[in-house]
């Protein structure tokens, strides 16, 4: 299976930032939305354009992704904005979306994607009816520096196994909606696994035609994942046709 630069297994190092292209910003224009559960009022971001080719699957062990250079560019820049952001949910509505022709409709369920701060300490069970109260939104840009983009090299691999550390993602299911809770450090850690794929997928993919195959992984041994299952995460660039979305 061909890996992109990002890291596998915590162990080998990601590409140095000039891989990862040369503009000093990621920007990305959002939607920025407020709603009230009783006298709490949430915060929740969204991507201001739909990313039609994006979709996570529910594998019951593991959760897979497919992701094209915009969605993995966005994923990019909402992770990061997680890290940045404690108080805010960061909402991709995805589940809707086509599959990429060569999976089957009924392989694992449609997900949309929630990622948040573990200070927020939202309950993802109130989040259907959250979600409900939200309107059209405020739109906003989003410009985030590339340098907040953790490089693999700059990670301590060996402090991700130390039994006290507590910067790992913790995974929930409800609604629909996969949760992804983390803190600042872990998420800024692992945005780059998603600019890699918008870097060095097309590439791969063009060079190999054959066998364009280009993915990263949240895999168990990496030292992130708390009670999160693991995530494989494809670059795709061909897609299928239009399918019923999930209700």
């Amino acid at each position: 299976m061909q890996h992109g630069g990002s890291t596998e297994d915590g162990a080998a190092p990601g590409p140095p930032p000039a891989r990862r292209g040369r503009a000093a910003r990621i920007g990305l224009p959002v939607t920025v939305h407020r709603a009230r559960l009783g006298p709490v009022e949430y915060r929740v971001v969204r991507p201001a354009r739909p990313l039609p080719r994006a979709v996570l699957l529910d594998r019951d062990r593991f959760v897979d992704g497919h992701l094209d250079r915009t969605a993995a560019r966005a994923f990019a820049a909402l992770w990061l904005l997680a890290a940045r952001s404690p108080r805010t949910l960061v909402h991709l509505p995805i589940r809707g979306n086509d599959l990429p022709p060569d999976v089957p409709a009924g392989d694992g369920r449609r997900l949309d994607l929630v990622l948040l701060h573990h200070r927020l300490q939202f309950a993802p069970s109130r989040w259907k009816e959250l979600r409900g109260r939200l309107g059209a939104g405020l739109p906003q840009q989003v410009d985030l520096p590339r340098a907040a983009v953790v490089d693999g090299d700059r990670v301590d691999h060996a402090a991700r196994h130390h039994r006290e550390n507590r910067d790992l993602f913790r995974q929930h299911l409800h609604a629909e909606t996969l949760f992804m809770t983390g803190s600042a450090k872990v998420f800024g850690e692992t945005a780059g696994k998603f600019l890699d794929l918008a870097v060095e997928g097309p590439a791969h993919v063009s060079a190999h035609p054959a066998g364009p195959h280009f993915c990263t992984e949240f895999h168990a041994r990496e030292g992130v994942l708390g009670t999160a299952r693991e995530l494989h995460i494809e670059y795709r660039e061909a897609w299928g046709t239009p399918a019923d979305a999930p209700g």
